[in-house]
Protein backbone atom coordinates (compact mmCIF):
# COMPACT_ATOMS: atom_id res chain seq x y z
CA UNK A 1 0.00 0.00 0.00
CA UNK A 2 1.11 3.55 -0.73
CA UNK A 3 2.26 5.48 2.33
CA UNK A 4 2.34 9.27 2.55
CA UNK A 5 4.42 10.62 5.42
CA UNK A 6 3.41 13.99 6.80
CA UNK A 7 0.62 15.70 8.74
CA UNK A 8 -2.58 16.69 6.95
CA UNK A 9 -1.81 20.33 7.75
CA UNK A 10 1.37 20.22 5.63
CA UNK A 11 2.14 19.97 1.92
CA UNK A 12 1.58 16.23 2.32
CA UNK A 13 -2.13 17.06 2.15
CA UNK A 14 -1.95 17.81 -1.57
CA UNK A 15 -0.63 14.30 -2.21
CA UNK A 16 -3.39 12.79 -0.07
CA UNK A 17 -5.97 14.97 -1.83
CA UNK A 18 -4.88 13.54 -5.18
CA UNK A 19 -5.12 9.99 -3.85
CA UNK A 20 -8.60 10.72 -2.51
CA UNK A 21 -9.64 12.18 -5.88
CA UNK A 22 -8.38 9.05 -7.63
CA UNK A 23 -9.96 6.68 -5.11
CA UNK A 24 -6.60 5.05 -4.37
CA UNK A 25 -6.13 3.39 -1.01
CA UNK A 26 -3.20 4.76 0.99
CA UNK A 27 -1.91 5.08 4.52
CA UNK A 28 -1.12 8.46 6.03
CA UNK A 29 1.84 8.14 8.39
CA UNK A 30 1.74 11.21 10.58
CA UNK A 31 5.08 12.86 11.26
CA UNK A 32 4.91 14.97 14.41
CA UNK A 33 7.10 17.87 13.45
CA UNK A 34 6.49 19.55 16.81
CA UNK A 35 8.29 16.62 18.42
CA UNK A 36 11.03 16.64 15.79
CA UNK A 37 10.03 13.32 14.22
CA UNK A 38 10.96 14.70 10.77
CA UNK A 39 14.58 14.86 12.00
CA UNK A 40 14.67 11.34 13.45
CA UNK A 41 17.23 8.92 11.98
CA UNK A 42 14.41 6.65 10.79
CA UNK A 43 12.67 9.42 8.87
CA UNK A 44 15.91 10.98 7.59
CA UNK A 45 16.75 7.59 6.06
CA UNK A 46 13.65 8.06 3.88
CA UNK A 47 13.99 11.79 3.27
CA UNK A 48 17.44 13.29 3.96
CA UNK A 49 15.93 16.78 3.78
CA UNK A 50 14.03 16.16 7.00
CA UNK A 51 10.89 17.59 5.41
CA UNK A 52 7.48 16.30 4.39
CA UNK A 53 5.94 14.78 2.37
CA UNK A 54 7.59 11.48 1.53
CA UNK A 55 5.94 8.72 -0.48
CA UNK A 56 6.73 5.04 -0.05
CA UNK A 57 5.22 2.76 -2.71
CA UNK A 58 6.57 -0.74 -2.16
CA UNK A 59 10.35 -0.37 -2.33
CA UNK A 60 10.14 3.00 -4.09
CA UNK A 61 10.73 6.17 -2.05
CA UNK A 62 10.09 9.68 -3.37
CA UNK A 63 9.97 13.14 -1.82
CA UNK A 64 8.86 16.63 -2.94
CA UNK A 65 5.10 17.05 -3.32
CA UNK A 66 5.07 17.98 -7.02
CA UNK A 67 7.32 15.03 -7.88
CA UNK A 68 5.05 12.74 -5.83
CA UNK A 69 1.93 14.00 -7.60
CA UNK A 70 3.56 13.63 -11.03
CA UNK A 71 4.46 10.05 -10.13
CA UNK A 72 0.95 9.28 -8.90
CA UNK A 73 -0.61 10.75 -12.04
CA UNK A 74 1.72 8.83 -14.34
CA UNK A 75 1.37 5.51 -12.54
CA UNK A 76 -2.14 5.52 -11.11
CA UNK A 77 -4.25 8.54 -12.05
CA UNK A 78 -3.61 9.87 -15.57
CA UNK A 79 -7.04 11.54 -15.59
CA UNK A 80 -5.60 14.26 -13.33
CA UNK A 81 -2.76 15.10 -15.71
CA UNK A 82 -2.89 16.34 -19.25
CA UNK A 83 -4.15 14.33 -22.20
CA UNK A 84 -1.47 15.71 -24.56
CA UNK A 85 2.18 16.69 -24.22
CA UNK A 86 1.12 20.34 -24.26
CA UNK A 87 -1.52 19.86 -21.57
CA UNK A 88 0.92 17.92 -19.40
CA UNK A 89 3.43 20.74 -19.81
CA UNK A 90 0.82 23.31 -18.72
CA UNK A 91 -0.21 21.21 -15.72
CA UNK A 92 3.44 21.01 -14.72
CA UNK A 93 3.93 24.73 -15.36
CA UNK A 94 1.11 25.75 -12.99
CA UNK A 95 2.08 23.18 -10.36
CA UNK A 96 5.68 24.38 -10.28
CA UNK A 97 4.63 28.04 -10.43
CA UNK A 98 2.39 27.48 -7.41
CA UNK A 99 5.11 25.98 -5.21
CA UNK A 100 7.92 28.24 -6.44
CA UNK A 101 6.25 31.67 -6.61
CA UNK A 102 2.90 31.57 -4.81
CA UNK A 103 3.87 29.35 -1.90
CA UNK A 104 6.72 31.47 -0.51
CA UNK A 105 4.77 34.62 0.47
CA UNK A 106 1.84 32.56 1.78
CA UNK A 107 4.20 30.40 3.81
CA UNK A 108 5.93 33.46 5.28
CA UNK A 109 2.59 34.93 6.38
CA UNK A 110 1.31 31.56 7.62
CA UNK A 111 4.32 31.10 9.90
CA UNK A 112 3.99 34.65 11.22
CA UNK A 113 0.34 34.09 12.10
CA UNK A 114 0.95 30.62 13.54
CA UNK A 115 3.84 31.84 15.70
CA UNK A 116 2.08 35.13 16.49
CA UNK A 117 5.15 37.21 15.68
CA UNK A 118 5.24 40.89 14.68
CA UNK A 119 5.73 42.09 11.13
CA UNK A 120 9.23 41.78 9.72
CA UNK A 121 10.91 42.71 6.46
CA UNK A 122 9.95 39.25 5.18
CA UNK A 123 6.25 39.58 6.03
CA UNK A 124 6.03 43.10 4.64
CA UNK A 125 7.66 41.86 1.42
CA UNK A 126 5.22 38.93 1.32
CA UNK A 127 2.22 41.27 1.55
CA UNK A 128 3.68 43.40 -1.24
CA UNK A 129 4.46 40.39 -3.42
CA UNK A 130 1.20 38.46 -3.16
CA UNK A 131 -0.99 40.75 -5.31
CA UNK A 132 1.32 40.13 -8.28
CA UNK A 133 0.97 36.34 -8.08
CA UNK A 134 -2.72 36.40 -7.21
CA UNK A 135 -3.33 38.75 -10.14
CA UNK A 136 -1.59 36.36 -12.51
CA UNK A 137 -3.69 33.45 -11.25
CA UNK A 138 -6.90 35.47 -11.43
CA UNK A 139 -6.17 36.47 -15.03
CA UNK A 140 -5.46 32.85 -15.96
CA UNK A 141 -8.84 31.79 -14.54
CA UNK A 142 -11.01 34.49 -16.13
CA UNK A 143 -13.77 32.82 -18.12
CA UNK A 144 -12.55 29.37 -17.07
CA UNK A 145 -13.61 26.78 -14.53
CA UNK A 146 -10.15 25.18 -14.27
CA UNK A 147 -6.56 26.15 -15.07
CA UNK A 148 -5.82 23.57 -17.80
CA UNK A 149 -7.76 21.42 -20.27
CA UNK A 150 -11.21 22.47 -19.07
CA UNK A 151 -11.16 19.96 -16.22
CA UNK A 152 -9.77 19.49 -12.72
CA UNK A 153 -6.08 18.54 -12.77
CA UNK A 154 -3.17 18.58 -10.34
CA UNK A 155 -2.56 22.14 -11.52
CA UNK A 156 -5.79 23.20 -9.78
CA UNK A 157 -5.06 20.98 -6.80
CA UNK A 158 -1.58 22.38 -6.25
CA UNK A 159 -2.56 26.02 -6.71
CA UNK A 160 -5.63 25.66 -4.50
CA UNK A 161 -3.64 23.96 -1.74
CA UNK A 162 -1.48 27.08 -1.57
CA UNK A 163 -4.17 29.76 -1.99
CA UNK A 164 -6.36 28.06 0.62
CA UNK A 165 -4.12 29.71 3.25
CA UNK A 166 -5.46 33.15 2.30
CA UNK A 167 -8.25 33.32 4.87
CA UNK A 168 -5.96 32.21 7.71
CA UNK A 169 -3.39 34.90 6.90
CA UNK A 170 -5.99 37.61 6.30
CA UNK A 171 -5.71 37.99 2.52
CA UNK A 172 -8.99 39.08 0.90
CA UNK A 173 -9.58 37.04 -2.25
CA UNK A 174 -12.90 38.66 -3.15
CA UNK A 175 -10.98 41.34 -5.06
CA UNK A 176 -9.94 38.54 -7.44
CA UNK A 177 -13.38 37.38 -8.64
CA UNK A 178 -12.30 34.58 -11.01
CA UNK A 179 -9.80 33.21 -8.50
CA UNK A 180 -12.30 33.45 -5.66
CA UNK A 181 -15.03 31.59 -7.58
CA UNK A 182 -12.56 28.90 -8.67
CA UNK A 183 -11.19 28.38 -5.16
CA UNK A 184 -14.67 28.17 -3.64
CA UNK A 185 -15.66 25.46 -6.13
CA UNK A 186 -12.41 23.49 -5.86
CA UNK A 187 -12.40 23.53 -2.05
CA UNK A 188 -15.92 22.03 -2.07
CA UNK A 189 -14.81 18.93 -3.99
CA UNK A 190 -15.98 15.77 -2.15
CA UNK A 191 -12.47 14.25 -2.03
CA UNK A 192 -11.10 17.29 -0.20
CA UNK A 193 -14.10 17.51 2.11
CA UNK A 194 -13.53 13.85 3.01
CA UNK A 195 -9.82 14.44 3.61
CA UNK A 196 -10.48 17.41 5.87
CA UNK A 197 -13.19 15.63 7.90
Amino acid sequence: MIKIYGPKQSSASRCMWLLEEAGIEYENVNVDMGKGEHKSPEYMALNPNGKVPTLVDGDFVLWESVAIMNYLVEKYAPQFGGATVEERALVNQWSLWSVIHLYHPFSTLFLQKWRNTPDSEATIAAHEELPKWLGILNAALEGKEFLVAGRFTVADLTAASVVARAEFVGVDLTIYPALHAWLTAVMARPALVKLQA
